[in-house]
């Protein structure tokens, strides 16, 4: 078989331009971009893909999921999620810490590696999570190997709060790579449930969720977490912000390469509103909350101003009979990464606002923020990560075509009017119009740190 492949009539979506080419894949590289017609007879012998005018874009890099595994394979397993992100255009993701055992010392986090290795469809990199007390496995990371150090500030699924602001302070002081947060005030959360435990006792409801974790709590930890950040010099990234409120804590005074404090906006954030509550009940309970419209759309203008600057999924993967709890005993999260590009497509299309933004947020960003080795552009010499996405055919999301291994999403029966055709991962063609290569294995994401 030939060892290059052309993808031809695309419409490349790269750094703010858009504009008719060809890219030329040679192994796991990109070789040429062509801005006039190739001249094909000179490549010799080459695959050829014609990509029919639909958008060409960097793979997307997804900076927080949560695939489960090891120990809650019952729920998701990295073949299955990361099989699933590679339909949505996902080709590089990076796995939370929050698993059984949970990745707080360097032998779990090999584990998750080694698993990866072996099952992986994308290309993926893993945090270290900190705890009130494993300062010295911290400093035992790779930061050319690891994408952070993930602390949670607020609890959430797998209870691994850090609360001590002793070793908050010495997590921020004494890290050597970036630091990422899960920001919800501990405190006034407990106040809150207990408020609505004493007026609705086992009766809460999930449009309750977003006054329980409200924008108080939200606003206070992340004014913690950037207050640190700036005290000690730490590399901050704050995750999956959801309130008008947070806004204010962050700037586009400077490029984002520059910056030490970034912030990280989810789609189901940018999606839902209070209002789906009543529709949605717990499979949009999420932590942080799913808030008002005033906070959605105050997202977004932060997205479109360059004062936010990542968009990922938090994708969270429950059973349905696990989310189908009341709400007291409901888990938080849901899955996300087979349709985030389908979603923020639509929505941007919705909005009017030019493709070249949604590459940014989901796929430059990323690949700037975390300082990725040559992926999330396209560039002569970077790896052949690659998404072709339709603007002209239409997908229904069905219990048929979900790929998730819990077999639902938040999306079921919504019809999203783009969708991804094509997924390239170091040069091969992972997946093509339902079809997977399936003994392809992605690679450990390394970063110039």
């Amino acid at each position: 078989m030939p060892s290059k492949t052309l993808i031809t009539n695309a419409q490349i979506v790269n750094e703010g331009r858009i504009f008719k080419g060809s890219v030329l894949i040679a192994d796991d590289l990109i070789e040429r971009i062509f801005e006039t017609d190739p001249d094909i007879a000179s490549l010799g012998n080459i695959n050829i893909i014609d990509a029919k005018g639909s958008w060409l874009m960097p793979g997307i890099i997804d900076d927080q999921v949560h695939f489960r595994e090891p120990g809650l394979t019952h729920k998701a397993e990295i073949l299955t999620e990361s099989r699933a992100a590679v339909a949505g255009g996902i080709t590089s993701f990076m796995e939370m810490p929050n698993t059984i055992p949970q990745s707080t010392n360097l032998e779990n986090l090999e584990q998750k590696f080694s698993i990866a290795a072996k099952n992986s469809f994308a290309n993926y990199s893993f945090y270290m999570g900190a705890t009130n007390d494993n300062l010295a496995e911290l400093g035992k990371i790779d930061p050319a190997r690891v994408c952070g150090i993930k602390v949670f500030m607020g609890s959430s699924t797998g209870n691994m709060l850090v609360d001590n602001q002793e070793a908050l302070e010495n997590i921020f002081r004494h890290s050597k790579t970036l630091v990422a947060t899960h920001c919800e005030d501990e405190s006034t959360i407990k106040e809150n449930l207990k408020t609505f435990k004493e007026k609705y006792g086992d009766n809460i409801r999930p449009w309750h969720h977003p006054q329980i974790r409200n924008h108080q709590a939200c606003f206070l930890s992340s004014k913690r977490a950037t207050e640190l950040a700036l005290k000690h010099k730490t590399r901050l990234h704050v995750l999956h912000l959801s309130t008008a409120d947070e806004v204010s804590l962050f700037s586009n005074e400077t490029p984002l390469s520059e910056k030490s404090i970034t912030g990280e906006v989810c789609v189901h954030h940018l999606w839902f509103t209070e209002e789906d509550y009543h529709t949605k009940g717990n499979f949009i309970k999420w932590n942080p909350a799913v808030k008002q419209k005033a906070d959605r759309e105050a997202l977004w203008k932060a997205l479109t101003g360059n004062t936010l600057d990542v968009v990922a999924t938090d994708h969270a993967p429950h059973l349905p009979e696990e989310k189908e709890n009341p709400y007291l005993s409901a888990p938080s999260g849901g899955p996300l990464v087979q349709h985030s590009l389908q979603a923020m497509a639509d929505a941007c299309l919705e909005r009017n606002i030019p493709m070249h933004h949604l590459v940014s947020w989901m796929c430059h960003n990323p690949a700037i923020a975390f300082k990725v080795s040559k992926r999330g552009f396209i560039r002569e010499g970077f790896f052949a990560d690659l998404v072709l996405l339709s603007p002209s055919i239409k997908y229904t999301v069905s219990k048929s075509n979900i790929l998730y291994k819990c077999g639902w999403s938040p999306f079921e029966d919504h019809t999203f009017v783009t969708t991804p055709t094509h997924t390239f991962i170091n040069g091969e063609l992972v997946y093509e119009n339902g079809r997977f290569s399936e003994n392809f294995r992605g690679k450990p994401l390394l970063f110039d740190r």
